[in-house]
């Protein structure tokens, strides 16, 4: 139980995470507060906090995931309807933070979205941000107010090694250069060698592999990456591994499985055997395939929380 010191914390959860809320609040052995959203007939959204929240320490639970603009806005509406509501504290608890992607100019005339967005939940009243694996770990300095960055590494680790998953014969893989670091990190915990999938990529969502950097011959390989989107980059490492390298099998891990467009075609008819994910993006029932198996993030957000509550540092968290 949370030892309230002279205030009171109070949770709130939005409709893109609701479960997850409602797990972090077990976790914290606390009741949900109640909120009511909904939308006008024109489609703008409608949000009514149904209790106090005059001097309270307050955390919103909502993934800026699919439909990504809609949960947005209505994470904004509540921030400021908490804000307006006299709320002591608001900290917005994104476990994926949508528009990660677009954080610079790749080409001329680009817009730096990420940056824009961080400005808008600062605007709409956040106090603090508490999310899990940015895209771009430097995203954090595009806010002006407190940023705590938790890592899905750990956690993922934990059930891989309690499932038993690998053994001395595996071998942790990049898919791609800009997750060696992700990939690196996890091979040093799991005590695992590391490869990496070499591509290009020829416009946006479309990949193609070039190369395999290591050894992964008779191995059982474990791709590594922050998030599955459309399912072209991991499929296509797959495939290379086995194909290419020899890899005997083929598991993934990832945090946030936005599984978009053929994500889910993809997926099931590629040669991965599991894919474990976290519990960032809330899945529809469709998306639940057998070879995914989601692992809650309830217990390290609702510990994080209790942290930044009682001013107490969450790097405890990092740790496997």
């Amino acid at each position: 139980m949370i030892a309230v010191h002279g205030n009171k914390i109070q949770l709130f959860a939005g409709n893109a995470s609701k479960k997850l809320g409602a797990a972090i609040a077990d976790k914290l052995k606390i009741n949900l507060s109640k909120l009511e959203v909904g939308k006008f007939s024109d489609g703008e959204c409608s949000v009514h906090i149904g209790e106090s929240v005059r001097g309270a320490d307050v955390f919103v639970v909502q993934s800026t995931s699919y439909p990504v603009n809609d949960n947005l806005m209505e994470l904004l509406v509540i921030i400021d309807a908490l804000r307006r509501a006299s709320a002591a504290r608001i900290t917005a608890v994104i476990p994926y933070f949508g528009y990660a992607r677009q954080d610079r100019k790749a080409r001329a005339r680009d817009p730096i979205t990420a940056k824009l967005v961080a400005d808008i939940i600062e605007t709409s009243g956040a106090d603090r941000v508490l999310t899990m694996d940015l895209h771009a770990p430097q995203l954090q300095g595009f806010f002006d107010i407190p940023v705590d960055h938790l890592l899905g590494m750990p956690v993922l680790c934990r059930a891989l090694i309690k499932d038993k998953l690998l053994n001395g014969n595996a071998v942790v893989v990049s898919p791609d250069v800009g997750s060696v670091n992700r990939a690196r990190q996890m091979a040093q915990k799991l005590n695992c060698p590391l490869a990496i999938v070499d591509k290009r990529r020829p416009h946006a969502n479309s990949s193609e592999v070039m190369h395999i950097v290591g050894d992964v011959k008779g191995k059982v390989c474990l791709l590594v990456d922050d998030m599955i989107d459309t399912a072209g980059t991991i499929t296509n490492s797959a495939k290379a591994l086995v194909e290419v390298g020899g890899a005997t099998k083929v598991f993934c891990a990832c945090t946030h499985p936005v599984l978009s467009g053929k994500a889910m075609e993809r997926l099931t008819q590629s040669n991965i055997e599991k894919i474990y994910t976290l519990d960032t993006i809330e899945l529809p029932p469709e998306k639940k395939i057998p070879k995914i198996i989601e692992v809650s993030v309830a217990s390290i957000f609702s510990e994080a929380i209790e942290s930044i509550f009682a001013d107490k540092p969450v790097s405890k968290l990092y740790e496997v």
